[in-house]
């Protein structure tokens, strides 16, 4: 018994330190992008020896994946998710998520845009692991703005003719932009684009 509890504190204690590190690692990258992030600057906000950190991870590619699989998207598609399967109005559910991402997502700061869009610009066209991990992040959200669309459709409440492939991509596209813009204009670049954002999304009828 006392055996068996000793390996769960032991786990449960690795499993935590794992945790801080990737954490720690995101909030860094974010702010100084991955290729400007060395592993010692890991270590010293973390705390942890380098042998800690090389018994979670073989190398710091395989910590950025692991950012990507098990910090960003388990926590960026949940929030989207949340108002893309709603019931009601699509194009009023579609305006609220972009809102929320703009001006209500957790831990995201104008000056730093969005992590994920970061990395694309970053990593994708200089590594295809990292491309691939960032390709099934976009590729999830744009099907589930898809999927809410086919479904209004299929309600009637919009037209048959419009594209729902075609607009998942212009709408994941225009987020990539402004949070871009943000970057240089501040948050009052999100204001002005949300309104134009919302006259687009009423020509969906």
């Amino acid at each position: 018994m006392f055996a068996e509890h000793t390996k769960w504190y032991l786990m449960s204690k690795a499993s935590a330190t794992r945790l801080n590190i990737l954490q720690a690692a995101f909030d860094l990258i974010y702010r100084k992008g991955f290729q400007a992030t060395s592993i010692d600057d890991i270590i010293a906000t973390t705390h942890v020896t380098k042998g800690a950190f090389f018994y979670h991870f073989k190398n710091k590619e395989e910590m950025g994946l692991s950012i990507i699989n098990e910090i960003m998207y388990p926590s960026m598609i949940p929030f989207m998710l949340q108002f893309l399967e709603r019931s009601g109005d699509v194009r009023k559910n579609i305006y609220e998520m972009m809102k929320s991402l703009l001006l209500k997502a957790p831990s995201f700061k104008v000056e730093y845009g969005c992590p994920a869009v970061n990395l694309i610009e970053e990593m994708a066209p200089l590594n295809e692991t990292f491309r691939t991990a960032l390709s099934q992040l976009v590729v999830r959200w744009q099907k589930a703005i898809e999927e809410a669309l086919i479904k209004a459709q299929a309600a009637g409440d919009i037209s048959a003719q419009h594209n729902p492939k075609a607009i998942s991509m212009y709408i994941t596209s225009t987020y990539g932009g402004i949070r871009n813009m943000g970057k240089i204009f501040g948050r009052g670049a999100y204001n002005q684009f949300l309104k134009e954002f919302k006259k687009y999304l009423d020509t969906l009828n």
